[in-house]
């Protein structure tokens, strides 16, 4: 087991692979409880496919995936936040006409320019591979930003997530911390998607939270078993992805398969249990 270690953290790849995962597994986990809660989860699906949209142009451009990605994701998020609270086109509506058109337009533009190459099948599935020195430093500072801006504003978000109408009565600006919500998301989503994929990164958000919810109740319990259930999620996928050479992204949300099962179990056995002692 140890010489695994040392020949996994051997390649810079596999470094550079552990780093930035964890760090946006982290921050897909914190955010995921909110956004399953407030029955939004399925966003990350919407602004992942506009991320694909977004890395179709920088490829088209020659630009960099992340640098063009962020502005337009983050736009995205809060054009999504806008039409699904003030018109009468509503949540899961909302993302289905962003999320659709957005991988049309991406798949348009691969199309007519680099063809379906090795590439977009990185985009669309995740590869440690695609990851250079620049994107983690990138990944790490934003990562790092969004770890802080949940923290101090982790209350609020709290809050929001919820009950808004007792939120905004307390004097809570519902509507600036719901759009803070959806800016980190889609910054999440973006980095995030160099090693999930956009078709797999929604499960980095919704599967911690959702197995952490079987058996812990509180918020801030959820939150903190959500986090470490990411991580080692996370940990176990790209060391299977390394053993046995199979896609990261799909690696991961295996191993967090396998957890949700294991907690449903877990669960059921104690309902059980209780269920007898009455």
């Amino acid at each position: 087991m140890i010489d695994l270690i040392a020949e996994m953290f051997s390649y810079p790849f596999m470094v550079r692979a552990f780093i930035v995962g964890t760090l946006v597994a982290l921050c897909a986990a914190l955010l995921g409880v909110s956004l399953v809660l407030k029955r939004y989860a399925m966003i990350g699906d919407g602004l992942s496919h506009v991320g694909f949209g977004a890395l179709a142009i920088a490829t088209a451009f020659n630009a960099s995936p992340l640098i063009v990605s962020i502005p337009i994701v983050v736009f995205a998020a809060l054009f999504l936040l806008r039409i699904s609270e003030s018109s009468k086109i509503k949540g899961d509506s909302a993302i289905s006409i962003i999320s659709t058109g957005a991988l049309a337009i991406g798949v348009m533009i691969v199309s007519m320019t680099t063809g379906m190459n090795t590439d977009v099948s990185n985009y669309l599935f995740g590869s440690i591979l695609t990851m250079s020195q620049s994107d983690v430093r990138l990944s790490i500072i934003i990562s790092v930003i969004v770890l802080i801006l949940f923290v101090i504003f982790y209350n609020r978000i709290f809050a929001v997530t919820f009950d808004e109408s007792f939120a905004r009565a307390t004097g809570v600006k519902v509507e600036i911390y719901n759009m803070l919500i959806a800016v980190l998301t889609a910054l999440v989503i973006v980095l995030g998607m160099r090693m999930m994929g956009a078709l797999l990164i929604t499960s980095l958000i919704v599967f911690p939270a959702l197995t952490s919810m079987q058996i812990y109740k509180r918020f801030l319990t959820v939150i903190i078993n959500s986090a470490l259930i990411s991580v080692v999620c996370l940990w176990f996928g790209v060391t299977m992805s390394y053993v046995y050479a199979t896609p990261t992204g799909a690696s991961i949300v295996i191993c967090n398969i396998i957890f949700f099962i294991l907690f449903t179990i877990i669960k059921k056995v104690f309902d059980a249990k209780i269920h007898k002692s009455k």
